[in-house]
């Protein structure tokens, strides 16, 4: 029912409530659809905006990392047309979004409040010239 998949969702959101930023309160939604699968009595789908998806892409990143040092696995990529410059830049990318997600983690409504009056004091310095 419902209710069970709220309750369950309320209850994944309080435990894991570092990984939820506070200011993004409606941050996760759900459906469940009236013909489950085969053999269950339900089915549900789950989307969460969470800054926890972070701890995901540092363990890539690690591995990524480790195998590319020792050049593993590159000849397949360059072999068919790829750059090794390619793969030094898709570890920066990686590395700039978990800083991101580390950013966003960190932030509050506040930051968020002062972000938003820094904007629209530059727009009012920019339409007095």
């Amino acid at each position: 029912s419902m209710k069970e998949v709220d309750e369950q969702m309320l209850f994944a959101q309080t435990k894991n409530a570092p990984y939820f930023v506070e200011w993004i309160p409606n941050n996760v939604k759900t459906a469940v659809c009236d013909i489950p699968p085969r053999g269950l009595k339900m089915s549900v789908t789950f989307v969460g905006n969470s800054t926890a998806i972070q701890d995901i892409f540092k363990r890539v990143s690690e591995q990524f990392t480790s195998m590319f040092r020792r050049k593993a696995f590159i000849h397949w990529y360059t072999n068919e047309g790829m750059d090794e410059m390619e793969f030094t830049e898709a570890e920066s990318n990686m590395n700039d979004l978990v800083s991101e997600y580390q950013q966003y983690q960190h932030a509050s409504i506040d930051d968020e409040a002062e972000y938003e009056d820094e904007f629209e004091n530059e727009g009012e310095e920019e339409a007095a010239y």
